[in-house]
C-alpha cells in the first residue's frame, strides 16, 4: 500500500442526489484504508455510503443546480470546519465544472491540481470536446448543433437515423423533468421535440452520428496526470457489461490492455494539458477500427477501483500522493481483474472469483453499505413496479362510460386524474 501523508484529510464533494452512486463509496474506502481523514459533501438522506465506517463527517451538499460561488460557499465552510489543508476530489461533473471555475478562492482551503482555465468545464460540455478533438486530431462522432426546430430535424436527416442526442451540459438537467443527458433519436420529428426543450434542459442540444454498440466495441480510460502531465493510476478498461443496456453505465469492466485507446488518452491530455482526475468513453467502429472519443468526464470515473494495481494505487491515492508531494511508485498492472457493479450485475458478481475482481458496494471490512444498498435497491424497485401496474391499469368502468356518453364535463383533466 502506498505510504500516504495522513496528516492531509481528503474531502469528497458530490451535487448529485444519486443515493447509488458507488464511485463515492469507492473512493471513501480508498483513501479511509490508508488512514486518511475522509469527509463527505454529499446528500446523506438514505445514502448508503454515510454508513461506511471510513466515513469522518458528512456536509450538506450544496442545493440542486447552485451556482458556482454558491458551491464555493459551502466548500469554504467545509474547510473551516476541517480547520487544515485537504484533497478536494470532485465525484460529479456539477462539482467538477465549479472547483475549476472558483480554484482561486477555494485554494487557500485545499490542495487542487494545477488545471489551465476553465478546462474541466470544456471537456465536460459536450459541444466543446467535439470541437477540442477535431483541433487535437481525436477521432469523434459526426456532431452538429443546431439553432433550431428545423435545423434539429435536417441534421437528423443528415447524419442518418438513428442519431443520438446529448445536451451538451447534462449537469444542468433537472431532476424530474424526463429528460436523460443522452438518447438514440429514431426520427426527425424526435429530435424537434427535444429541441424545443433546450431552455428546460439549460444548455444546447447536439445530434451526434450514432455508432452502433457490439461485443467488445466499448472502453473506457481512466487516469490521473501528475503535476508533469504524466498520466499515472488507471489504465484501459472494457465495458463487459452496461445498465442500461449498450448505453448505460459499466455494470461489468474489466481492464484490459489496449495500446491504442492508452495512446489516444495520452495525446489527449498531453495535447490539452490536462492535470487532475481523468475518466474518457471510447467506442469503437466496427467498420473502420477507429476508437472514437465519446465523453471526457473531469472527475473519477464510478467503476475507477477497478485500477488498482497490485501496489493499491488508483487515481484518488495517485492525486492524493502527488498534491502532497509523495513519490508515486512504479506502475504496476493487473490486467485482467474485473469490477462487478451488484445491484445492476447480481449474476456476474456471483460469478467472479475473489482475488480476480472488486466489489462496488460489498467489502468485507465494510459490510454496513452493502446491506443499506440492498434495502434501498429493493425498495426502489418495488416502488418502480408498483408506479408501471398502476400506470397500466384500465381505468375504472364509471370512468369509461362517462367518457363514452354525456355532455361535456366541467372538471378538469387533472382533476379527472387526481380521481382515477
Amino acid at each position: 500500500m502506498p505510504f500516504l501523508d495522513t496528516r492531509v484529510p481528503a474531502v469528497l464533494v458530490r451535487i448529485d442526489r444519486n443515493p447509488f452512486h458507488h464511485g463515492t463509496l469507492g473512493a471513501v474506502r480508498s483513501l479511509g484504508r490508508a488512514g486518511v481523514e475522509v469527509h463527505v459533501v454529499a446528500d446523506s438522506t438514505g445514502s448508503p455510503v454515510r454508513r461506511s465506517r471510513f466515513v469522518s463527517e458528512m456536509h450538506p451538499p450544496p442545493r440542486p443546480n447552485a451556482s458556482a460561488p454558491e458551491i464555493a460557499g459551502v466548500l469554504r465552510r467545509v474547510a473551516a470546519r476541517v480547520s487544515r489543508p485537504a484533497v478536494l476530489i470532485p465525484m460529479d461533473d456539477a462539482s467538477a465544472v465549479a472547483v475549476g471555475r472558483m480554484r482561486d478562492e477555494l485554494m487557500p482551503g485545499y490542495l487542487l491540481p494545477q488545471q489551465p482555465g476553465a478546462l474541466a468545464e470544456r471537456v465536460a460540455d459536450k459541444a466543446q470536446l467535439a470541437a477540442l478533438c477535431e483541433h487535437v486530431g481525436i477521432p469523434h462522432p459526426v456532431t452538429l448543433v443546431p439553432e433550431s426546430a428545423a435545423q434539429a430535424a435536417a441534421a437528423a436527416w443528415r447524419l442518418g437515423l438513428p442519431v443520438v442526442a446529448k445536451w451538451s451540459r447534462p449537469w444542468l438537467v433537472p431532476a424530474g423533468s424526463g429528460l436523460r443527458s443522452t438518447v438514440v433519436v429514431n426520427s426527425a420529428q424526435e429530435a424537434q421535440a427535444l429541441y424545443l426543450r433546450s431552455a428546460e434542459a439549460g444548455s444546447r442540444l447536439l445530434l451526434q452520428a450514432f455508432l452502433p454498440p457490439g461485443p467488445d466495441l466499448d472502453w473506457f480510460f481512466h487516469g490521473y496526470a501528475d503535476r508533469s502531465g504524466t498520466v499515472r493510476g488507471g489504465g484501459p478498461g472494457r465495458k463487459q457489461r452496461a445498465w442500461p443496456r449498450t448505453a448505460g453505465l459499466t455494470a461489468v469492466g474489466r481492464w484490459t490492455p489496449n495500446p491504442q485507446v492508452q495512446a489516444l488518452a495520452e495525446r489527449l491530455t498531453g495535447a490539452l494539458g490536462y492535470r487532475g482526475i481523468l475518466d474518457l468513453d471510447f467506442r469503437r467502429d466496427s467498420a473502420t477500427g477507429r476508437y472514437h472519443l465519446l465523453d471526457f468526464n473531469p472527475r473519477p470515473g464510478a467503476q475507477f477501483r477497478l485500477f488498482a494495481d497490485a501496489c493499491d494505487v488508483d487515481v484518488v491515492r495517485a492525486q492524493h500522493l502527488d498534491l502532497t508531494h509523495r513519490p508515486l511508485p512504479p506502475p504496476a498492472p493487473l490486467p485482467g481483474r474485473a469490477f462487478v457493479v451488484e445491484n445492476y450485475a447480481p449474476l456476474s458478481a456471483l460469478r467472479c472469483r475473489p482475488g480476480k475482481r472488486e466489489l462496488a458496494w460489498y467489502a468485507r471490512d465494510d459490510r454496513a453499505p452493502g446491506l443499506a444498498m440492498w434495502a434501498l435497491w429493493c425498495r426502489h424497485v418495488a416502488l418502480r413496479l408498483l408506479d408501471r401496474l398502476r400506470r397500466s391499469a384500465p381505468a375504472p368502468a364509471s370512468v369509461r362510460i362517462g367518457r363514452q356518453a354525456g355532455p361535456p364535463s366541467s372538471v378538469t383533466d387533472n382533476e379527472k386524474a387526481s380521481r382515477c
